[in-house]
């Protein structure tokens, strides 16, 4: 049983429900925080200033993060279906879409290419790179330039997905 004090006309049960269920999310952010993902843990500054500044970097990170994931979500395992999310009954047992099961049997996405977690989508990004080379023969010896490696298909879509954003 879920109990609210907000009225009927502003919440429905269903909405209370879905409200409540979407905690799962919060407390997922929280440990993303505290684990692997941003190591908003040890905190070694001693001021408050510091650790309010800290605290505040990691939680932009993990905004930037949630909407990197929304952007993606094509790109990964995640369900494309939200609509459906939104919809459904709250109180029954949840259920991936077709196409987000099809996803997770197959591995792949409907143009042949593989899915990503968020972690394996971000390992495939940082291979694109930009190097600083320095010529050691010739006339030039001692000349610098920048090369920075091409993204593959995948990588370019990945990054142009990231152009949808917007805050």
């Amino acid at each position: 049983m879920i109990r609210t004090s907000v009225p009927t006309n502003q919440m429905s049960s269903d909405e209370a429900v879905r409200s409540y269920k979407a905690l799962a999310e919060v407390e997922r952010a929280f440990r993303s925080m505290k684990t692997i993902d941003l190591h908003i843990r040890p905190i070694h500054h001693r001021l408050e200033n510091r650790v309010r500044a800290h605290i505040f970097l990691c939680m932009l990170a993990y905004y930037v993060e949630w909407h990197m994931r929304e952007a993606w979500r094509q790109l990964m395992f995640a369900d494309e279906d939200l609509d459906a999310k939104k919809h459904r009954d709250p109180v029954a047992a949840a259920t991936r879409s077709d196409a987000a099961l099809e996803k997770v049997f197959t591995r792949k996405l409907k143009d042949g290419s593989s899915v990503h977690s968020f972690r394996t989508l971000l390992a495939d990004l940082s291979t694109i790179v930009r190097n600083t080379c320095q010529a050691r023969v010739g006339p030039r010896s001692g000349a610098t330039f920048q090369m920075t490696t091409l993204p593959n298909p995948a990588q370019a879509r990945a990054l142009q997905l990231l152009q949808s954003i917007t805050v």
